[in-house]
């Protein structure tokens, strides 16, 4: 069955070969091995609920309150949630359950507004969002009303949580698949908006990656860029020679100039950097939905300003860039 996201792309999409990825990508999550069972079952568990109360509003997105669900059942849904551990964004509020994720995302988005005037800029959009994790920005961006957001999650266990969610919350213009951003050249013309937040320092062609997002934006479409970065004014990048901040598959991080360079050589217009902020463990840190190492375990004991191998200690960076109309 063709996913109903291909009714609200253009017809510039190539839809024969996005439904065809569709479908092989299906396939190979319903096989019947035990990567895919685990969270494929949850999913199913928490797929069968449908929230009353849905709220997108405020720092934890809540789907649905705890009397919406017999209390004998609770147990059970909270344990399908444990089972999408760990969980990397939030926060949530699902049925009651009360999830505090290893990041604190509201401090993102509220970073991201300034891009976003009273969230004007969604409304009625067709928007991607690239890397989605489990969706939490895809839901904050409901309340703006956009037409369709898409979510690109090639992870297995980040997909079926987002589908789970998205099923509890029952909203028909938010949608996810199992696509990564290097299927965005089958998207070409598609977008009003698409972000692009926690990607580009995990590809090895940083430039090639936003001409493929240029490529899926309509003429006159926005980019809003999110990147792991290093402080400095010059527009230099730093390629780690193993991992950055214990992150294996970090190829290139760049100073702010160097991220604005890289917009431009792609062909983006009107590229603003308008947010720099270093990392820090009051955003990102172990808990009981996170029980792994975090932020404070990538860094320096002895000088918070470099990484655990030496680098300059990450900042983030927000910018936006334009497709000439």
């Amino acid at each position: 069955m063709p996913p109903a996201y291909l009714a609200h792309l253009a017809e510039t999409a190539d839809r024969e070969k996005i439904l065809a990825l569709h479908q092989q990508r299906r396939q190979w999550v319903e096989q019947d091995k035990k990567g895919f069972r685990r969270y494929r079952d949850p999913c199913r568990h928490l797929s069968r609920y449908r929230a009353d109360h849905l709220d997108c509003s405020g720092d934890s997105v809540i789907i649905g309150r705890a009397e919406e669900v017999p209390a004998a059942e609770r147990p059970a849904l909270r344990e399908a949630l444990r089972a999408f551990m760990p969980w990397r964004k939030g926060p949530f509020s699902v049925f009651g359950v009360e999830i505090d994720a290893e990041w604190r995302s509201e401090r993102k988005w509220q970073r991201l507004l300034p891009a976003l005037p009273a969230l004007g800029d969604l409304a009625g959009k067709v928007v991607a969002d690239i890397g989605c994790n489990n969706g939490y920005y895809m839901f904050r961006m409901l309340p703006a009303g956009p037409r369709l957001v898409l979510g690109f999650e090639p992870t297995v266990q980040h997909y079926f949580c987002c589908t789970a969610l998205q099923a509890m919350a029952g909203q028909d213009n938010l949608a996810v698949d199992l696509l990564g951003v290097e299927h965005l050249p089958l998207f070409a013309g598609c977008f009003d908006v698409v972000f692009l937040m926690g990607i580009l320092y995990h590809r090895p062609s940083p430039i090639d990656t936003l001409r493929d997002t240029l490529t899926a934006l309509r003429p006159g479409g926005r980019l809003i860029v999110e990147t792991q970065a290093i402080p400095g004014e010059e527009p230099l990048a730093l390629c780690p020679a193993d991992t950055y901040a214990k992150a294996p598959g970090t190829y290139f991080v760049p100073t702010g100039s160097c991220l604005l360079s890289w917009l431009n050589k792609a062909g983006f217009v009107d590229c603003k950097l308008f947010s720099a902020v270093p990392m820090s463990a009051a955003e990102q840190r172990p808990t009981e939905w996170m029980t792994f190492e975090s932020y404070e375990n990538f860094i320096s004991t002895e000088n918070p300003q470099l990484t655990v191998e030496g680098y300059p200690a990450p900042w983030r960076l927000l910018a936006s860039a334009r497709k000439n109309a």
